[in-house]
Formats: structure tokens, sequence, C-alpha cells
């Protein structure tokens, strides 16, 4: 599989989007299904004073919701920054067989985010899932989000 670089930017739009508006940190997530975009968020933890409402989570809930199934094992799912435990857990769960992702879970907790250092790549060895990991995918402009997201004024980590 060849990660699209369309649907990375979608998920970048979606995050940009998210931390313009204030609803949390520079995150944003997409689903795709046989090249078409299901279901885009970003991260609504501030917005929804919600610790779980992390850009995965939302937009696994908007698929699922759109396809009316708990089972997303058609989808590919594309992320700005390497899924948290809880949100490569719930990619799990949903049987999502493909995660790309661009920054690293280290790259925000440098930024003061209460990460769990897990990397995505060890919970599919010690889980033994399936899914399929693509890291680092559009680094360069993953990385661009993070300090767009550090240069506005009031940001807030959870």
């Amino acid at each position: 599989m060849i990660p699209s670089k369309k649907f990375m930017t979608i998920a970048l739009s979606a995050a940009k989007k998210g931390c313009q508006n204030g609803y949390g940190g520079p995150f944003g997530c997409c689903i795709v299904k046989k090249d078409k975009i299901i279901a885009r968020a970003s991260n609504t933890v501030l917005k929804s004073s919600n610790p779980t409402a992390h850009a995965e989570i939302n937009t696994i809930v908007k698929a699922c919701a759109i396809l009316k199934t708990h089972v997303l094992d058609e989808c590919v799912i594309y992320t700005t920054t390497e899924p948290c435990p809880m949100c490569f857990s719930a990619i799990h769960w949903a049987k999502i067989p493909i995660i790309v992702y661009g920054t690293a879970i280290e790259d925000v907790k440098k930024l003061g985010f209460n990460e769990l250092m897990i990397k995505a790549k060890q919970l599919k060895i010690s889980g033994k899932s399936s899914v399929k990991i693509i890291g680092g995918f559009m680094l360069k402009e993953c990385e661009d989000l993070l300090d767009f997201w550090k240069n506005l004024p009031g940001q807030e980590t959870y």
C-alpha cells in the first residue's frame, strides 16, 4: 500500500481548523475506504471537555455512523501523529488494517502533552495486532503543524 498525500493533507487540514477554533491540540485524522474519504475530524478534547475526544476516536465514531457498522476492515486511517494507546486500541477494535501517521508520540510529549510513551509498534507486538503501521509519512508537513499550534496564542496541553 502506497500512502496518499491527498488523504494526509485532509487530516492536516482538519487538525489546523481544530487548532484555529481552539478545539484541542494539533491533531487531525481521516478515514478512507476504497480511495473515498468516509470521515474526517480533529481533536475536540478542549471543546467537549472530554479527554477521549481524540481525532482518531472522533473520526472512527463518524465513520462507523456513516457506514452503519462497527467494523472498518476495508479502511485506512490517516492521522497527523502516532496514535496513543487508547486510539491504537480503538483502531484495532474497529479492525482498521492500516494506520498512516506523521509525527511520533515523543514529538507531542515534548510539547507538554500527557502522553504514555508506548509506541504503536509496541502495542501491535504485545497485543498481537495485525494492523499495518506506516509512520513518518509527510513528516515535514506534520512537524509544521506542531509548530503552527505551538505559535498560536493560548494553546493548552492536556
